[in-house]
């Protein structure tokens, strides 16, 4: 196994207050959404009152020190915590059987309510997890080489736990309490919840520990134990249905095993308590992972759930012969793989990489045995952490903390024990790529590992790469986050993997790749800007999804005017039109136009004029930059040669062109050096002409000399604007980049030196004191905003809270940004005296 596999990004840390501090609760739980959203507990301890608070905290991964931290309002202590499939909803449930669900305050990131919940009273919740939405998507390692996205990921055929008419999946939590009761919440469309509680089994006993999982064919699995190695983890099925508007639960008795360790005579004493009991996913529930423990010492054992046949005795053989598939067939538990005698393991993570690995794919799990989705993590009280491989519980990769050493003798490992509680991991999450891990330690600080994706092995870069690529292709098929796979981008990765990334992506047929267009940009830009060579390049590319979101909306307005249209709307047949005349006099484009399908209310179009001001002045900025165009350092150099966008913003010109014959007011302004000069026709000929020289990607010729003359006048014609770019980016992941541990306090933003990218980057945006702009709105907030903003936990994106808009048109762009910024990434609330 490899020791270089794992290492420290950044730890977070709460500051001590004489008056009240931090404790982690017992049990302290955590838990890590598809957003890279992370939840955790502690107590919050007041010396004045000797009282605790139960605390929820929930931080975003790139802005750690940003918690948002609630008093979550339960009486005792919190038993689990668990994200929904969304990444937006997070279930908390406490030791008094009250369970709550807490949602997004105005779809931000740093702002959380509690709006619904269930009760059972007096009896601790041991388990619990939403209902399955039946979306499962399988990961073939063996096929990261393959074109195809769908050869790569495949949807696997899944049954939700519960349907509603039409089959679509109904919302719902299930959790399994202390006294061996199962309680199933359903949520209904109009806000009601249905609840409803039955016992697992007729004789009722203690249940210590439990999980959850799913089938594919719609039916629930529940493990439990009483905590005793000497008694049987039991299995059972819990069926779902609603029946008279109320919540029906079915259950039945499913096979049962005794750990190994119990039957082992030379073990037999050893290990009296189950310490972890833990399905391999949600929805595997042929698979489990145990762990017995002692004072000392820890044996983690993996099972798996088989059909076998039974034998028939000679006799009934002979009465009536079995042939075939007539063998009867019984489900029986088998042991896969068990661990040594190991140090007392204190917390588990498993992965949560859809990878189906069956019991006879051992051989193909070894041929891909450096793949990080392959491992689960094991934190240990002497501080370290291991990753072992998920069904054989090989080592994988070690990671020791500041106060856990490598043991060199037995000597060693007693002197440890007896100086005294070391400090170790309570609670570990994985990320949804199994690239890093956060774990909450003894004193409730957070640690963030990085898991190398060549699992500390010396691999060719190229193999390291193909790691990253599958990945980055898994999260853009999913719409995950893809922070955790940033932390192991290096600057000099960058261009190989935005080139090999938009490689994979024009192999994908038309459809799929429409469906991803957005996705894609969002992702080369969080890509460049790890690095200093690409940096301006992060500014094309938010520029790009800009003009895709304007050309999108400002399209969908346009309205056929007889309702027997052909089946093509305005907006195509503007498209196919522009794209065939080539000619350019903006003027004679317009007269193959059916000018009545544009026509709309003046207050509309004036509405529309911050927006139709940046198309004019984005256009007139790339047309001034031409003769600069060897300078790739330059944010826009990419526009010049992209046919497809410059083809966007001609037939944004021609539109905006037309609806300046209706309102005036709303064309964008340009200051002129001559009264008489048409500026949009001239730059429509300009833009025309440089279109023309790229408008097909395989054929892009050089722009001629009389163009880039014209360019070189443009200075001399109109007053060049300048653009704003992005804002300061204030997140984390560029301040990684040299292996360097960083530490950070909770609630307090980092004063950290400016990696050289940032600083490169500063360049293109403005800086602190100057006047802000709301980058989606167009409009201008000064120096020194009184209006509440949010800003995005990804590109820093600012915009305004609340809308200042009454106008439908402009409502319907705001609605496009409510929940996501251009990126894709969550908002958070800003104080609002940021600079």
């Amino acid at each position: 196994f490899a020791g270089g596999a794992m290492d420290l990004a950044y730890v977070c840390e709460w500051e001590k207050k004489p008056k009240s501090n931090h404790c982690p609760s017992i049990p302290l739980v955590c838990a890590w959404s598809c957003r890279n959203l992370i939840a955790f507990t502690t107590d919050l301890r007041n010396e004045e009152e000797k009282d605790l608070t139960h605390m929820v905290h929930i931080i975003d991964t790139e802005h750690p020190w940003d918690v948002y931290s609630v008093n979550s309002g339960h009486a005792e202590v919190i038993t689990c915590l668990e994200w929904d499939q969304s990444g937006s909803r997070l279930l908390s449930a406490d030791a008094d059987g009250h369970i709550k669900c807490w949602s997004m305050t105005d779809h931000l990131a740093n702002s959380w309510e509690n709006t619904v919940g269930s009760v059972v009273e007096g009896d601790p919740v041991v388990a619990l997890s939403w209902l399955h939405n039946g979306v499962k998507l399988a990961l073939h390692v063996e096929k990261s080489g393959a074109s195809n996205f769908g050869e790569k990921f495949s949807r696997v055929k899944f049954s939700p736990s519960l349907t509603l008419f039409g089959g679509k999946p109904m919302e719902g939590w299930i959790a399994v309490t202390i006294s061996g009761l199962v309680t199933v919440s359903l949520l209904k469309p109009n806000g009601q919840v249905l609840t409803s509680t039955e016992s697992l089994c007729r004789l009722r006993c203690r249940v210590a520990l439990a999980d959850v999982a799913f089938t594919g064919g719609g039916n629930i699995v529940v493990a439990t134990s009483d905590g005793s190695s000497t008694s049987p983890v039991q299995f059972y099925k819990v069926c779902v249905s609603v029946v008279n508007e109320k919540c029906k639960i079915d259950t039945e008795i499913l096979p049962s095993l005794f750990m190994r360790c119990t039957t082992d005579p030379a073990r037999k004493d050893k290990y009296p308590a189950i310490t972890h009991l833990k399905f391999l996913a949600r929805d595997m529930s042929e698979q489990v992972l145990l762990c017995a423990s002692n004072q000392n010492s820890s044996i983690v054992e993996c099972w798996s759930l088989r059909k076998e046949g039974l034998p028939v005795n000679n006799i009934f053989q002979q009465i009536s012969p079995v042939v075939g598939d007539k063998q009867p067939m019984i489900l029986k538990w088998r042991i896969l793989s068990a661990t040594n005698d190991l140090d007392r393991v204190s917390a588990v993570a498993l992965p949560k990489l859809p990878i189906s690995l069956t019991n006879t794919d051992l051989k193909v799990a070894n041929d891909t045995k450096f793949f990080p989705g392959l491992g689960l993590a094991l934190a240990f009280h002497d501080g370290s952490v291991h990753i072992v491989h998920r069904l054989s519980l090989q080592m994988m990769a070690v990671f020791y903390g500041s106060s856990s050493q490598r043991p060199v003798d037995e000597q060693t490992i007693k002197r440890q024990r007896t100086a005294g509680p070391l400090v170790h991991f309570k609670a570990m999450q994985l990320s949804w790529t199994s690239l890093a891990l956060a774990g909450i330690d003894s004193h409730g600080k957070l640690s963030m590992l990085r898991i190398s994706p060549s699992m500390g092995h010396v691999l060719d870069m190229n193999m390291s790469l193909r790691h990253l690529l599958f990945l980055l292709e898994y999260c853009m098929v999913t719409g995950y986050d893809w922070w955790d796979i940033l932390l192991h981008v290096q600057p000099n990765m960058v261009q190989n993997l935005v080139e090999k990334l938009h490689e994979e992506y024009m192999r994908q047929n038309a459809a799929l790749q429409q469906v991803l267009s957005t996705r894609i940009v969002a992702m080369k830009a969080s890509l460049c800007k790890l690095s200093s060579s690409t940096i301006a390049r992060v500014c094309d590319y938010h520029a790009k999804l800009f003009l895709i979101a304007i050309s999108c909306t400002l399209k969908s307005l346009l309205r056929p005017h007889f309702l027997n249209t052909p089946d093509k709307s305005p907006g195509d047949r503007l498209t196919e039109i522009c794209s065939k005349i080539t000619d350019i006099d903006i003027d004679k484009v317009m007269i193959n136009l059916k000018t009545e399908e544009f026509v709309l209310e003046m207050t509309t179009l004036q509405s529309l004029q911050q927006l139709i001001q940046w198309v004019g002045d984005f256009v007139l900025y790339l047309l001034a930059s031409l003769p600069n165009q060897g300078s790739p350092v330059r944010p826009g150099h990419s526009f010049l040669r992209d046919g497809a966008s410059l083809g966007m913003f001609r037939e944004l010109m021609v539109v905006i062109r037309i609806w300046g014959l209706l309102k005036p007011s709303c064309l964008p302004v340009y200051t002129a050096t001559s009264d008489t000069q048409d500026s949009m026709s001239l730059l429509f000929r300009l833009l025309t002409k440089l279109w023309l020289c790229c408008r097909e990607e395989n054929h892009i010729t050089e722009p001629d000399d009389t163009l880039i003359d014209e360019c070189c006048l443009l200075p001399s014609q109109l007053l060049i604007p300048n653009i704003d770019w992005l804002p300061i980016n204030d997140g984390i992941i560029s301040k990684l980049q040299n292996k360097q541990l960083v530490r950070l306090q909770f609630g307090k933003a980092p004063g950290l030196v400016g990696h050289t990218v940032s600083s490169q980057f500063d360049a293109f945006v403005r800086a602190p004191g100057q006047p802000k702009i709301d980058h989606l709105r167009r409009l201008h907030l000064g120096a020194y905003p009184t209006e509440e903003c949010k800003s995005c936990t990804r590109c820093g994106c600012v915009t305004m809270l609340k809308s200042p808009n009454k106008v439908t048109a402009v409502k319907q762009w705001e609605q496009r940004w409510i929940k996501n910024c251009l990126c894709g990434g969550l908002w958070r609330r800003m104080p609002l005296s940021y600079s």
